[in-house]
């Protein structure tokens, strides 16, 4: 069964009460995981490419991507990502504070599989992080990486 097998997750966020919330949501469920969090842009392609001294990181089952990213956005790192050979068949989701319209539509634009916008209520919150870990951990069939 899938559920039985490690996914690798990677988490490119900057803020740490966000980044605490999501991994300890994420750990509470069923589904066997690895959490590797990057908090600024940069670092993401550097894990994803691994470079430098991410030279031995894992190629993630899914990418949880913020848009407000400190020395390059979520924007310019899911363009890298989808344009990259390599990178671009992982499902890459946008959790982010922005429910901007032209945000949400550049995101799909830019082929982010999916954009969740960070709910403000803290039950609301943890109730989208358990949907992502349902429906992209549990309920789809992920690629090999």
């Amino acid at each position: 069964m899938q559920n039985e097998i490690t996914k690798n997750i990677l988490l490119v966020e900057d803020n740490l009460a966000d980044i605490r919330l999501i991994t300890e949501t994420l750990k509470s469920f069923k589904t066997p995981k690895n959490i590797y969090c990057v908090k600024d842009g940069v670092e993401a392609i550097s894990f994803l490419k691994r470079r430098g001294a991410n030279e031995k990181s894992i190629k993630p089952d899914i990418i949880i991507l913020d848009l407000n990213l400190p020395n390059k956005n979520g924007f310019e790192v899911l363009k890298e990502i989808k344009e990259d050979n390599e990178l671009k068949n992982i499902p890459t989701i946008i959790l982010s504070i922005s429910n901007a319209p032209d945000d949400i539509k550049k995101s799909y634009f830019l082929q982010a599989n999916c954009y969740i916008t960070k709910p403000i209520e803290l039950d609301e919150f943890i109730k989208a992080v358990k949907k992502i870990e349902d429906f992209w951990l549990e309920s789809v069939k992920l690629p090999d990486q």
